[in-house]
C-alpha cells in the first residue's frame, strides 16, 4: 500500500495558502479528487478538504474551473 504523500512528506498541518500543493488534489474543473485517487489517509484527506474550501472561500482557488 502506499503511503499518504503529507505523511511521506512529514506534513502535519495542510496549509490553505499553499495553493500550490492543494492543486495537486483537485481535478481540472476545481473538484476535491477523492482518498482512492489521491492515496491520502483519512486524516489528510480531512485537512485537505478543509484546506481547500478556506482557499476557495478567501479566494486563492476558484470554485469552478471555466
Amino acid at each position: 500500500m502506499n503511503q499518504c504523500f503529507f505523511s511521506q512528506n512529514n506534513i502535519n498541518q495542510i496549509d490553505y495558502k499553499d495553493v500550490e500543493a492543494i492543486k495537486k488534489f483537485t481535478n481540472p474543473h476545481g473538484r476535491i479528487l477523492s482518498r482512492k485517487k489521491t492515496g491520502l489517509c483519512a486524516k489528510h484527506q480531512r485537512q485537505l478538504s478543509q484546506a481547500v474550501k478556506r482557499a476557495r472561500f478567501l479566494g486563492f482557488l476558484p470554485f469552478t474551473a471555466k
